[in-house]
């Protein structure tokens, strides 16, 4: 039996062989199920496959003949335009918490710069919310249960608590606006129950500048992959964020002008961001690239994909080193106040956005008052990634 770009009344009521056949483009996941019979004959059903929630799955849409290929297509365009507006056709119009956590994630997506927040938001909620309310219609969720997920953390892990409510409570007010709660905000007022946070603020854990060159010294001995001791050094050389050195690629560097030019999609000012590179940074580049050769990603990790956020943070951790990726930003300021460079051109160098009349009036970014800044800086950081 020839298979059909389409299926048809026809097709369904006279196929005669075993399989699955599709309905095409614009079929919306459509397909027609043909079983033998023991006894003898065949039998049919209609089935859809979808993606909900991000996850492939097949859901069934009856037996034919009860079931015609003109219902069973009726359903499927029903079930399709329901994921599209973030519900699930299996439970109903309301969604589970996980499903709406992916549509506010999609609504997010164009607005970030690089991979990092999307990568940041799943991690942090298949960690401490979808294995308590993954699987939960998000109109049942409760202050109970955000309470369930926020009290463990909430003094041991308080930056990281805080976040998890912000974007526990974005989530909730999507599923607000999109039609699926009608009850309050579970998130808004769990402060009434959590007790404040002591501390204020938590800056990200550095060295003083000091111990900066031994910390790469143990880093460069250590047998990490060395795409991730190098992408560590050229961070910490260059000053700039993590995840601006982790997904850098080669396009963006000039080895021969010693620049490199972060586009503003990448950065957090939103606007290109001029590195000066040191010579130490150049050379840094070039064993770099002997690992992943002159195009797409400079520091891949094994896999060939961008190197996890985490992993640059945990290999300070394994080696005792008492600071994160982003700390080293704070030991760079640090020793550019005591070496005395200019307040302008070390701010200029960390890619901070200067405000009100002075950052109307400085419209330059000290390209080359910062190439002494961070060869000074690559000589007090001067030991090698070997």
């Amino acid at each position: 039996m020839k298979r059909p770009k389409r299926l048809s009344a026809s097709f369904v009521r006279t196929a005669n062989v075993p399989g699955r056949y599709g309905d095409g483009r614009g079929g919306h996941g459509l397909s027609l199920l043909v079983k033998a019979n023991t006894s003898g004959g065949f039998s049919k059903s209609f089935s859809q496959r979808l993606r909900i929630g991000g996850k492939p799955v097949m859901i069934g849409l009856g037996a034919y003949p009860v079931v015609t290929l003109a219902r069973a297509r009726e359903k499927a365009l029903k079930n399709a335009r329901l994921v599209e507006q973030g519900k699930d056709p299996r439970t109903g119009t309301v969604p589970t918490f996980e499903q709406a956590a992916e549509q506010v994630i999609a609504l997010r997506r164009e607005g970030w710069r690089g991979t990092g927040s999307e990568t940041q938001w799943r991690a942090m909620l298949a960690r401490y919310a979808f294995p308590l309310i993954g699987s939960k219609p998000v109109d049942k969720v409760d202050s109970a249960d955000v309470l369930a997920i926020l009290g463990p953390i909430w003094f041991t892990k308080a930056e990281t608590a805080r976040r998890l409510k912000q974007r526990l409570g974005a989530i909730m007010r999507w599923a607000t606006v999109a039609g699926h709660r009608t009850a309050a905000d579970p998130v808004a007022g769990i402060g009434e129950a959590l007790p404040k946070q002591n501390g204020g603020k938590r800056h990200f854990a550095s060295l003083p500048h000091s111990e900066v060159a031994g910390a790469l010294a143990r880093i460069g001995a250590s047998s990490a992959w060395k795409a991730t001791k190098l992408v560590l050094e050229l961070q910490i050389l260059t000053a700039v964020r993590p995840s601006e050195a982790r997904l850098a690629g080669w396009q963006e560097i000039d080895l021969q002008g010693r620049l490199w030019t972060i586009p503003g999609e990448r950065t957090k000012s939103g606007k290109p961001h001029r590195v000066p590179l040191s010579a130490r940074a150049v050379e840094v580049l070039k064993q770099a690239c002997e690992l992943s050769g002159p195009g797409g990603l400079i520091f891949p990790a094994p896999s060939g994909r961008p190197i996890s956020i985490a992993t640059p943070s945990k290999l300070l951790k394994d080696l005792g080193i008492p600071a994160v990726a982003h700390g080293f930003r704070a030991s760079f300021r640090s020793w550019a106040a005591e070496a005395g460079h200019s307040r302008e051109v070390a701010e200029a160098a960390l890619g901070h956005v200067v405000g009100g009349v002075e950052g109307s009036y400085q419209r330059s970014d000290l390209l080359d008052a910062r190439r002494g800044l961070m060869e000074d800086w690559a000589s007090t950081c001067s030991c090698e990634v070997s």
